[in-house]
This record gives structure tokens, C-alpha cells and sequence, in this order.
């Protein structure tokens, strides 16, 4: 016996690469519905060797469906995900709505999987920022292990986690460089995103940091140990899937880099590719339609003491998104639902 599941968003990036991931874990599955806004509208969607063709989310009856997938923004949240709460179907949402409400927890499933019990309280569970999930995944087995103390990330962030816009201004803008004539002004960014980096992602905050960089210090805290120091920097780059990390971690006790590696090693939703050697690392472009998450150039930060430095690397579309959401589907049916 199989679960009812409901993918909200269904023809969205996300909202696609939750079928697609759905599909091949062979998750247990009697029935699935893709919703959509009225405007998409019966387009169609896949889901494996079916084809599917999308729902209306405003007037969708979620009664007798057991979990929700939601990958449709903050404020169609705000509005459909009580509802189909109140209707006794598990929300898994993506969005940012809920990731700060005490009464949900936020789950990545290699590092914090019990505090999915909370998950009664509003009948709903919040899925992390993209780029916190792949650096708690990383951090997790070192934190077991050495205590961290403070976390200082850069992160190289793929257009994708502007969703299709920020994709398509990508490619246009690239496209425009080698063509002059029709030149592409920024829409969706707010500086030129070929050929550039821009060190502004979401809105910035009045101590200086940006919305993105605050969500990696407050989900942090939340998912791993709300005694860790975090300080971040978030950059766009002209990527169109992946993302990637620099972070330099400082623990509370020694840890030299090759007992790190050994830990990454076996530790689980990580792949450790770590040659001192040219292409002896893992890229994004390596990292897209992975599940792993990638570390690499794993070693000492001679200028603290018991400090470490590694490169991540994940495809955001999936770990960040819809992969994470999808093991938390797994965890809450393995342990709270047992259907399957």
C-alpha cells in the first residue's frame, strides 16, 4: 500500500524535478495529482513512463491525500498550504514562509531526521534555503565529531535558484554579448549576470547582509545547533545549475584534514572527490542530476586554530530543492505514516 501525493507547483523547475525525483526513487505512490495555477492549467507534466496533466490548485480537495509537496512561492503558500493542513494532508514546503516558525520543523534528513516528529503541531514541515541544505549536509558529520564554533561561507550560486527568469536572462544576456545588436538589460538581477558576478541575492537587510545570507545563518542554527557562529556572503553567478560553497569552519577541537576526509568519506549524502591534483575536485556542472552532495579540497586553515577549509558543491534543483523535500517525504512515511 502506497501514498496519496500531491505536487503543488508541478510545472516549475522545482515543482518538475519533484516528479522526476518522485519517479525515480520509486517512491510509494497509489495515487499523485500535479497541481498548478488556473493559468498552467492542464499542462502537462511527467511522472516516470506517465504523463500528467496539471490540476487546479485553488479549488484542489486535498481530504483523504496523505502528503503534499508545495513548490509554488511564499505567498500561494501563505494562502494553500493551511488548507490542505487543516484537511489532514502533510505539507512539505519548500517555500521560506515556514522555516522561521518555531511550531515547524525544518528538516534535512542526514542531519537533524528525528525532529520530524514535530511535524504535528501545524501538520506541515519547512524544506531549507538551497544553499544552507548542502552546507548543513557537509558540516553535520564534522560538527559529531570536533564541535563546530563559527562557519565563514562564500557561496557561487547558479541562476536556477532565481527560478526559469533568472535562467533565461542568463542565456539572452549571452547570447546578446556576441550579438550587440539586441542588448538585454537586467530584469530579473539587478546587474548584468553573463559574464559578472553579483554579490546581492534577495533583499538586503539593514545591518548590510542580504535576506540569503541571513537565511543561512537562522537555518543553521536551526537544523545543526543554534550555538554556531555563522557569517556569510552570497553571490550569483553566471552558473545555470549548481551551487557552490568555499567554507572555512573553526571547531572547538583539533581536526586535521585527513581524519575529515575519512569522516566525509562515510558519512551519509556526501561523496567525497578530493585529489590534490588539476580537475582533482568536483564543479557544478558535475554536480547537475546528482543526488550527492560534493566536497572537495579538503584542508587546514592555518590562521585559527582548529581550523578547516572545503569546497561544496550541489545541484541546487535537487538537494536544495526537490531532492530534500522528497527524502523528507521518505522519512515521514518510513516513520511517522508507515504505509509503504
Amino acid at each position: 500500500m502506497g501514498y496519496k501525493v500531491v505536487v503543488a507547483g508541478a510545472t516549475g523547475n522545482v515543482g518538475r524535478e519533484m516528479l522526476n525525483i518522485l519517479a525515480e526513487r520509486e517512491f510509494p505512490v497509489d495515487e499523485i495529482a500535479a497541481l498548478a495555477s488556473r493559468k498552467s492549467l492542464g499542462t502537462e507534466v511527467s511522472f516516470g513512463d506517465k504523463t500528467l496533466k496539471t490540476k487546479d490548485l485553488d479549488t484542489f480537495d486535498f481530504t483523504g491525500w496523505d502528503m503534499a509537496l508545495f513548490a509554488v512561492g511564499s505567498e500561494a503558500t501563505k494562502q494553500y498550504a493551511p488548507k490542505a493542513a487543516a484537511a489532514g494532508c502533510v505539507v512539505i514546503d519548500n517555500s521560506s514562509l515556514y522555516r522561521y516558525d518555531p511550531a515547524v520543523p525544518l528538516i534535512v534528513p542526514e542531519v537533524n531526521a528525528d525532529a520530524i516528529m514535530g511535524y504535528s503541531k501545524k501538520n506541515i514541515i519547512a524544506n531549507p534555503n538551497c544553499s544552507t541544505a548542502q552546507m548543513v549536509v557537509a558540516l553535520k558529520p564534522l560538527h559529531d565529531r570536533a564541535k563546530i564554533r563559527r562557519v565563514v561561507v562564500s557561496t557561487y550560486q547558479s541562476v536556477s535558484g532565481a527560478g526559469k527568469e533568472g535562467m533565461d536572462e542568463l542565456w539572452e544576456q549571452t547570447k546578446a554579448v556576441y550579438n550587440p545588436v539586441h542588448e538585454v538589460p537586467p530584469k530579473k538581477f539587478s546587474k548584468q549576470i553573463a559574464f559578472n558576478v553579483i554579490p546581492h541575492i534577495d533583499v538586503f537587510l539593514d545591518d548590510g547582509y542580504t535576506k540569503e545570507e541571513w537565511k543561512m545563518v537562522a537555518e543553521t542554527k536551526k537544523i545543526l545547533d543554534p550555538s554556531i557562529k555563522v557569517t556569510a556572503t552570497c553571490v550569483r553567478v553566471p552558473v545555470f545549475v549548481g551551487h557552490s560553497e568555499a567554507i572555512n569552519i573553526e571547531f572547538e577541537e583539533p581536526l586535521d584534514w585527513q581524519e575529515a576526509q575519512d569522516i566525509l568519506r562515510e558519512a551519509p549524502g556526501i561523496m567525497l572527490i578530493d585529489k590534490r591534483e588539476p580537475g582533482g575536485y568536483v564543479t557544478p556542472i558535475e554536480s547537475v542530476g546528482e543526488y550527492a552532495t560534493y566536497v572537495s579540497r579538503v584542508r587546514q586553515d592555518p590562521t585559527v586554530d582548529n581550523g578547516l577549509v572545503l569546497w561544496c558543491v550541489s545541484d541546487n534543483l535537487r538537494k536544495g530543492a526537490a531532492l530534500n523535500a522528497v527524502q523528507i517525504a521518505e522519512t515521514l512515511g518510513n516513520r511517522v505514516l508507515k504505509k509503504g
